[in-house]
């Protein structure tokens, strides 16, 4: 009986655990794998004539069109269809309207976006945009659409986790996306507000020291890519690499795409939401972009009345005009925000309650244009800067080659004229004749085209000459970048693409090499050893410079790295809390070390052996007392999680990448931290296009359970790349877009 009883017991929990797994997989099946990207068949929808779209083996849309229209329709369907939801999460991050579907965990950065008022400045700029933007706009959005209204029932698993319908995308929805890339790239306004409460608590001499704008050895010209002429490469035709560093996410920010039209043929990466080619390549013409780094934002000190708005400029009252924004909070009732605007934009509070107003270049008329086909059509060098003079941000350095043997670089941005004042701290807007004198020309921004070394590289240094006639400021990286892919690049000769991943994947850090010398040295300086200290600068002395997974070394000089950062910060300002973390910061602490200045440290060596000992033991805490145990990739690791996604229980981390260990630093050409890396990495052959190579972090779909979710990883990893099929397309499979007759 006993025995009859346990054997119904365990069929019926069989049965219930069949039943959850047919459950289970049928889930799995409605909510994930339904909703996949449509890569074959034919589709009915809007175009006006048949347009076809090859998939190649990593899913990259090639398509097809007998007009520029329906090639960005269909660019704004298959795009949809692989990045929907990440389109939907740019744009409610932009709008500030995350609350709506995640709830009050959201709500100070929905505040941050309505006071930055990104929405009300993208629908100002569409009532302003010249006939082709709209009409370039209004085909993609269109295509974005066809796909949302055709797939109510079956779209990406996000949406029903969250339990909400996306709205339809507009003109103005792909602005915001624009706006999105202003806001990650132009945002300083933090490092204005460290700067004047440093001035305040230490040393105002000091602190104007901590924040320099060039660190006197940048060469010409600036940002983070190159080119090189035929005279360096084994084709004798150039070529152009890039890969841009921004922030890590799940899909990555780059959505690859090849269209073709009678007056389109252009290949590379694209901003989910927005049509045509960012970065990339056309029958003629390759280029690439990263942040100019120019500061096009200033704060202004206002005395404001926050009951009626009113303020005084200039010993003048004027009036504040108020905003209200609604803000939708998922499981609560709404809330209203104030936001009172005035001439310099709308009102901030930093954390010592001091009203300030943000003036954004964002704000100004005429920003928010989108000139990316202009660029895309280009033909020569001509074409191409005449598309860059209406290219109003973010700022940007472009690098150029063409099939003609031509290499170029050029700024490109509205940069702002300042008048009296350099806009690196908050100003009085009352006492101060500070103000914007307009922007400067384009054709007085830094460029430069055919240089005789034949080499052009750029990795965000400052560009602009001692001698610029006009005020520069800007959070500028060092040169230790660009020095080292000069130096890589006037090693040899004979370039082929392939042979630029391993510039892109360089990890030598020269400052890193430096610290550890000046530790050595000024550990042999003191008289009493201890095994420990012996050790560790035994390892120091043994180094190759690399910032490597492998060996202690490295995690050991970063980790002395911001020990003296820190001391130097503290010296500068004893009695602040601010941490310093400035983008020149790593020149500042190399200058103070080769120079060792008075009224800085009393005895620079004492201060170095204390880092020593403070890094050691640090380093002990993390990976315990046995130096040769030590690994850098122990601490330099990469993690990136899907949002939503890693939330769900046990299933959801199986999305995840990482954590792993990864080579490089802040400051190495393979630019890593924490928080950004290489985005992409392109090296465009012009020679013969499709010897190009490109990928990007992932894969080219943020669909989870798409082959192409994140097939692209380990090449990314390791630094290999994939073919930029552009001739020649080989495709895996073909959907046809058919018009509705």
């Amino acid at each position: 009986m006993l025995h009859s009883t346990t054997s119904r017991i365990i069929k019926a929990v069989n049965i219930a655990i069949a039943v959850l797994a047919v459950v289970a997989l049928a889930a799995v099946y409605w909510f994930c794998w339904r909703p996949l990207p449509r890569r074959s068949g034919h589709i009915v929808t809007s175009v006006a004539a048949p347009v076809s779209v090859e998939f190649d083996a990593r899913g990259i849309p090639h398509i097809h069109a007998s007009s520029t229209a329906d090639a960005l329709f269909v660019q704004g369907y298959v795009t949809a269809q692989d990045r929907l939801w990440q389109m939907d999460a740019l744009r409610r991050y932009s709008a500030g309207e995350l609350s709506e579907v995640l709830g009050p965990s959201t709500l100070e950065t929905d505040r941050e976006s309505r006071r930055l008022r990104l929405r009300r400045l993208s629908e100002i700029a569409y009532t302003a945009l010249p006939p082709a933007d709209r009409a370039a706009l209004g085909a993609y959005v269109r295509g974005v659409n066809a796909f949302i209204d055709t797939h109510r029932g079956d779209l990406p698993v996000e949406f029903t986790l969250l339990g909400y319908q996306p709205r339809p995308w507009s003109a103005v929805d792909s602005l915001l996306i624009g706006a999105h890339m202003f806001r990650t790239l132009t945002t300083s306004w933090r490092d204005e507000i460290d700067k004047r409460t440093l001035r305040a608590e230490g040393d105002p001499r000091k602190v104007d020291f901590l924040f320099p704008v060039r660190a006197g050895t940048e060469p010409m010209p600036g940002s983070n890519g190159w080119a090189v002429a035929g005279s360096h490469t084994a084709s004798g035709k150039p070529i152009l690499s890039n890969d841009m560093h921004l922030e890590y996410s799940l899909p990555g920010i780059w959505y690859m795409a090849h269209l073709q039209s009678p007056d389109l043929n252009v290949s590379g990466v694209a901003l989910p939401g927005l049509p045509g080619i960012v970065v990339g390549h056309n029958a003629r013409i390759a280029w690439g972009i990263t942040n100019l780094e120019f500061d096009v934002q200033d704060l202004y000190i206002e005395k404001l009345d926050e009951r009626t708005g009113q303020y005084l400029y200039r010993g003048h009252l004027e009036q504040a005009r108020l905003e209200r924004e609604i803000i939708r909070v998922k499981g609560q009732k709404s809330e209203e925000l104030p936001i009172w605007v005035t001439r310099h934009g709308p009102i901030f509070l930093d954390d010592h309650g001091t009203t300030m107003a943000l003036r954004w270049i964002l704000a100004e008329p005429g920003t928010l244009q989108y000139p990316v086909l202009d660029i895309d059509r280009a033909q020569n060098w001509q074409q191409f800067t005449a598309a860059l003079e209406r290219f109003a941000g973010p700022g940007s350095n472009f690098v150029y080659a063409d099939v003609d043997g031509n290499i170029g670089y050029h700024a490109a941005g509205k940069l702002p004229i300042r008048r009296g004042y350099l806009g690196d701290v908050p100003v009085d807007a009352n006492q101060c004749d500070c103000d914007w004198d307009g922007f400067i020309p384009f054709d007085k921004l830094p460029s430069v085209f055919n240089p005789p070394s034949g080499i052009i590289a750029t990795a965000n240094q400052n560009p602009f000459p001692l001698d610029y006639p006009y005020p520069v400021s800007g959070g500028f990286a060092p040169p230790y970048r660009v020095n080292q892919i000069r130096a890589r690049l006037r090693a040899r000769q004979g370039w082929q693409a392939g042979d630029m991943l391993s510039v892109q994947m360089d990890v030598y850090a020269s400052l890193g090499k430096f610290l550890a010398s000046q530790l050595v040295a000024a550990y042999a300086g003191r008289n009493v050893h201890a095994p420990n200290l012996d050790e560790a600068v035994a390892m120091l002395r043994a180094w190759n410079g690399q910032m490597d997974i492998r060996g202690g070394a490295p995690f050991l000089i970063a980790l002395a790295y911001q020990h003296v950062q820190s001391a130097i910060a503290a010296n500068a300002a004893p009695a602040s809390t601010i941490v310093y973390r400035y983008h020149m910061a790593t020149s500042v602490v190399e200058k103070l070390l080769r120079e060792r200045p008075s009224g800085w440290f009393a005895d620079y060596d004492a201060m170095l052996r204390q880092v020593l000992v403070d890094a050691v033991e640090e380093g002990e805490r993390i990976q315990g007392r046995d130096l040769k145990r030590w690994q850098y990739g122990n601490y330099s690791q990469v993690a990136i999680d899907p949002p939503v996604i890693h939330q769900v229980p046990w299933a959801g981390k199986y999305f995840d990448i990482g954590p792993l260990p990864i080579a490089g630093w802040s400051i190495t050409v393979k630019q890593v931290t924490r928080r950004l890396a290489p985005s992409m990495r392109m090296n465009a052959d012009l020679a013969n296009w499709d010897r190009s190579l490109l990928n990007v972090v992932t894969g080219e779909s943020g669909q989870i359970f798409s082959s192409h979710y994140k097939d692209e990883w380990k090449a990314w990893y390791t630094g290999r790349s994939y073919p930029m099929e552009f001739g020649k397309v080989e495709p895996a499979s073909t959907l046809e877009f058919r018009p509705q007759f």
